[in-house]
């Protein structure tokens, strides 16, 4: 069977569960049904992909790690500056670290290697390379789980829920 996205009482997402946990929030009453798929459980029990939770939780603010796996994703396994995807692809800081460029979401890109290569030690603009998205922050962990879904061409209806995407 499929996840459902959760919702906080005022429709921000909160997590990713299964149907079965969704499910039970139903039946005791702590979540309604936003969105289904129409296949049902029972005749009269729609299978949930969207609930949100009658009271508000409050959730702390969770740093996302700034990992090459994430960063890859954030960027769509793509190339920032010709578009390339592939297999053989590196991390390149937009301004270099030799000249105090750090290790920041706003400061590292995916790039090819050929793309890498040509821009050397030098920012975009001194190597005549354009990004093709500004590097940023995304705007929360549950941010990677839904794209992932939604890339995978599943749970569409999910879209309208998330910012950013």
């Amino acid at each position: 069977m499929s996840k459902v996205l959760v919702l906080n009482a005022s429709y921000e997402p909160l997590n990713i569960t299964t149907w079965r946990r969704a499910v039970v929030l139903l039946i005791k009453g702590k979540a309604e049904q936003v969105e289904h798929n129409g296949k049902y459980l029972y005749s009269e029990f729609p299978l949930p992909t969207v609930i949100r939770l009658r009271q508000y939780i409050r959730v702390p603010y969770k740093d996302i790690p700034l990992t090459r796996r994430n960063i890859l994703h954030r960027d769509g396994h793509s190339c920032q500056y010709c578009g390339y995807t592939g297999d053989e692809l590196t991390l390149d800081h937009v301004m270099p670290r030799s000249r105090r460029g750090g290790d920041s979401w706003e400061n590292i890109v995916t790039a090819c290697v050929r793309c890498n290569i040509k821009k050397g030690n030098r920012t975009p603009e001194e190597a005549n390379m354009r990004l093709r998205h500004a590097p940023r922050k995304p705007y929360s962990s549950l941010y990677f789980e839904v794209t992932r879904h939604l890339k995978s061409g599943t749970h569409q209806e999910w879209k309208k829920y998330v910012i950013g995407i």
